[in-house]
């Protein structure tokens, strides 16, 4: 596969993406999730300072079985709209951040999409990243984390994982998915003491009731990894890509939370002996 023309780097995680792999035949996109040697890859990003500690390099993969009402890049569902990108390649982009990521005590971080569904190509990629000594992550609901084998974990010195809602029904509601998952590759991380941050987005009358909030706390105190949770507030600057892609929008009404729902939520979190903010 010819390393493709178009820019990997984008001005924002928010720019709309589609089709840029439409072409590949469907042989070379099972190839290439079965070896790793290829992935698909919205973007990269630059500068970032809220996906994980320091100034970092956040690469965006396509492809997420889940459906979360409030997702902010519906664009990275469909595996076809990323770029076809050559592990080498990638890994070559990484290196010429290597010195900087360092000296800025940043790092790289996986994102997506999902990038374990892309299994294959996110071990071979954070593996590299880790190899070149640059502190490494990816951000993951943790649904096919039973994908990457111990040796493979050992790569990753941060996972950034997304805990959606405590309880199963209204997870299901809201992501179309089980959040078993989930809580099997927590378990997994905290026995091999990878530090954890949890991720939870707070979403007024979706994701703001105070009873689960505390389960998830409850649950992630429990872990002993978790060094910090990071209350997202939701938003509406991904409703765009809702409209033109066609897809049913069911929060257009949903206003941002307030700063004091938003401290009310991470008060849950220090309640039970977490940092949070």
């Amino acid at each position: 596969m010819p390393e493709t023309a178009t820019p990997l780097e984008a001005a924002s995680p928010f720019e709309l993406r589609v089709n840029l792999g439409a072409g590949v035949p469907e042989t070379d996109v099972r190839s290439a999730l079965k070896s790793g040697d290829m992935g698909f890859l919205h973007s990269f990003t630059t500068g970032s300072t809220v996906d994980g500690p320091g100034v970092r390099l956040v690469a965006w993969t396509t492809g997420c079985a889940w459906r979360c009402r409030y997702c902010h890049n519906p664009d990275t569902w469909t595996l076809s709209n990323g770029l076809p990108v050559a592990v080498t390649q990638a890994t070559e982009e990484l290196g010429k951040y290597r010195n900087g990521l360092r000296a800025m005590r940043g790092g790289f971080t996986l994102s997506g999409g999902e990038p374990l569904m892309q299994h294959r190509f996110t071990a071979k990629l954070t593996a590299a990243s880790h190899a070149m000594g640059i502190h490494t992550a990816i951000e993951t609901n943790g649904y096919y984390g039973e994908k990457l084998s111990d040796e493979e974990l050992a790569s990753l010195d941060l996972v950034l994982l997304g805990m959606k809602t405590f309880d199963a029904e209204r997870h299901r509601a809201l992501t179309g998915m089980d959040n078993s998952s989930t809580f099997r590759f927590a378990e997994r991380l905290a026995a091999r003491r990878t530090p954890i941050w949890v991720r939870f987005v707070l979403v007024p009358g979706v994701t703001d009731d105070l009873a689960d909030l505390a389960e998830i706390a409850r649950f992630a105190a429990a872990l002993g990894n978790v060094e910090r949770v990071e209350v997202l507030p939701f938003h509406q600057m991904g409703r765009f890509k809702w409209e033109r892609l066609g897809l049913a929008y069911t929060l257009e009404g949903t206003e941002p939370p307030t700063a004091e729902a938003c401290e009310r939520a991470c008060d849950v979190f220090r309640n039970a002996g977490l940092k949070a903010g």
